[in-house]
């Protein structure tokens, strides 16, 4: 019993913490998604409006919009990285000349901030003075402006997401494959398995958790990007980059609407849990219903 109170009053300053960041915030947005509140009005007060900003979405054709290409990056960014990440941490299981240096090169983004990373994307794609239009103009004759093309503007953040976080990917990885144990592998070389039957029957499933909760934490952070798209493209050319994050922000702050951006806020959050949940059921339940 003393023991067990011991641990609550640990836990208490997180627990604080967590109810006064995390809880308090979520219950004061889902109060204001029922509401239409404009705090800059003449008359600034909450006027009631029931479920009206919900349907108003599933209507809206901006956010339906928003919502399908922020689908489209987060599957292209997240695949890719967790792909490269697994290829680039099983290479760097192994021994070679400058590994320490590369690997430090390699883990170099992740302390920039996002914004930093926006603004420094920007620098390298901008027509006049971009590194990367020059050269893949000069040695490629591709002529490549984000402002005037959906696509390559699409395709420049999903790239620059990739530069970001694959570091990420990679150390989660590392750790997962570190701590495997040798004797699988052992005994199924002895057997006679190939590399791809390794990877797909011993591997992979001994590394699902690790990869299930990379994927988790890179499946909520690309939903929610704002502060990289917002330096480097704006939401545009049009509205080929408005991800769903950058709709919230311009519908909370140019236009003031902050019932309507609520509303959004709690069901980009449902969306989120909704697809973690699916994901678990699919990687991990299985796994571990095997194991009971």
């Amino acid at each position: 019993m003393q023991s067990n109170r011991l641990g609550w009053i640990l836990l208490a300053p997180t627990l604080l913490i967590l109810f006064a960041f995390g809880v308090l915030p979520f219950v004061y947005v889902l109060w204001v998604s029922f509401h239409q509140w404009n705090p800059f009005a003449v008359d600034p007060n909450m006027v009631f409006n029931g479920a009206d900003n919900f349907r108003k979405l599933v209507f809206d054709a901006d956010f339906l919009n928003s919502l399908g290409v922020t689908v489209m990056f987060v599957f292209f960014a997240v695949t890719s990285e967790l792909i490269i990440g697994y290829f680039l941490a099983q290479a760097f299981m192994r021994e070679f000349p400058g590994k320490a240096i590369f690997r430090t090169i390699h883990t170099l983004p992740l302390i920039m901030a996002p914004i930093i990373v926006g603004s420094v994307w920007k620098l390298m794609m901008t027509p006049s003075i971009g590194i990367i239009p020059h050269y893949l103009e000069n040695w490629f004759g591709l002529t490549v402006n984000i402002g005037t093309s959906p696509m390559a503007a699409f395709t420049t953040i999903v790239i620059m997401d990739i530069w970001h976080w694959t570091p990420l990917v990679t150390l989660t990885l590392i750790a997962a494959l570190v701590s495997l144990p040798a004797d699988p592998f052992e005994q199924a070389q002895i057997d006679g398995a190939n590399k791809r039957q390794i990877f797909w029957h011993i591997t992979l499933p001994m590394i699902a958790p690790a990869v299930v909760a990379t994927v988790f934490i890179r499946l909520m952070d690309a939903l929610r990007t704002v502060d990289e798209v917002l330096m480097l493209t704006g939401g545009g050319p049009g509205s080929a980059t408005r991800f769903v994050g950058v709709h919230i922000f311009k519908e909370v702050f140019p236009k003031t609407n902050y019932g309507y951006g609520s509303a959004i806020s709690v069901i980009v959050l449902y969306l989120t849990i909704v697809s973690c949940w699916l994901l678990y059921v699919t990687m991990l339940a299985p796994r571990n219903t095997q194991k009971g």
